[in-house]
């Protein structure tokens, strides 16, 4: 490997793969960010795809860009939940994958000093019921073919503290990271996966607009990133596939870093 200042990723690359050919994976937040770079990949490795999305507008566009299913659907609803993977079984005549991926970040969940109640409470049906709520109605689709592998999206900052916090959303995704782990354990034997995927920063539009309107807020965290950059949504969704395929058939339970090499650094390269 070449040295570079900055690698380069070649996530934009079309996968070879087609190690999901006939299964269905359903996808919440899949009309933006890692969970459309998601959708494209599950569905280039042959899935049937159910596009979940509060947006109806990007939902259908990422659901009919692969030939998938679109569901509009508010992930804290228990109902709609319910409905959004029986339409998936009814469709497709399986559940096999659940990325349960939706999540938000809002500009009014910072310090816990400054973050008032409506804003935590708002991130935690967003970031951690929801997953309850997939988890909750996909499980009994999984246990009747005694297979089902489900990828929760967790966050690097699950397994790290950070000083510039945004306690909400790290409580969230310290819920969402053990709620895994005691799923995969619970369900190991009955031939259903649990893993948490932990991303470290992603350029996406939700980390832009965080990040657009004070650079400095990127550089403070970019600093602490050894590969020197943020990861591209295409290397989230190449993990979710791995995690969603066979060859992936012994990784349950696990907090899933993708992450750039962030949690096993102390001091990066200059």
């Amino acid at each position: 490997m070449s040295d570079q200042t900055l690698p380069v990723s070649s996530a934009g690359a079309t996968p070879v793969c087609r190690r999901l050919v006939g299964r269905t994976a359903v996808i919440t937040g899949a009309g933006s960010g890692i969970g459309l770079a998601a959708t494209r990949r599950l569905a280039s490795e042959g899935a049937n795809v159910v596009c979940a999305d509060i947006d109806a507008a990007a939902g259908k566009a990422a659901a009919e860009a692969v030939g998938g299913t679109f569901v509009q659907v508010d992930v804290t609803d228990s109902d709609q939940v319910a409905a959004l993977f029986e339409t998936a079984y009814d469709t497709y005549g399986s559940v096999d994958i659940a990325f349960n991926n939706a999540g938000i970040s809002p500009a009014d969940d910072d310090s816990i000093l400054t973050t008032g109640l409506d804003a935590w409470k708002r991130v935690q049906e967003v970031n951690l019921t929801s997953v309850y709520l997939c988890c909750k109605h996909v499980l009994p689709y999984m246990q009747r073919q005694r297979r089902g592998s489900i990828i929760n999206t967790a966050s690097f900052v699950a397994v790290l503290g950070a000083a510039t916090s945004q306690i909400s959303y790290t409580a969230s995704k310290g819920g969402v990271l053990s709620m895994s782990r005691e799923l995969g354990v619970q369900f190991a034997r009955e031939g259903i996966r649990v893993n948490a995927l932990c991303p470290g920063p992603v350029n996406t539009p939700l980390l832009k607009e965080l990040f657009a309107k004070d650079p400095e807020r990127a550089a403070r965290r970019l600093v602490h990133v050894p590969v020197g950059r943020f990861a591209e949504p295409e290397e989230i969704a190449a993990a979710v596939a791995f995690l969603a395929s066979d060859d992936s058939s012994f990784v349950n339970a696990a907090e899933f870093l993708v992450d750039g090499g962030i949690a096993g650094a102390y001091v990066t390269p200059v």
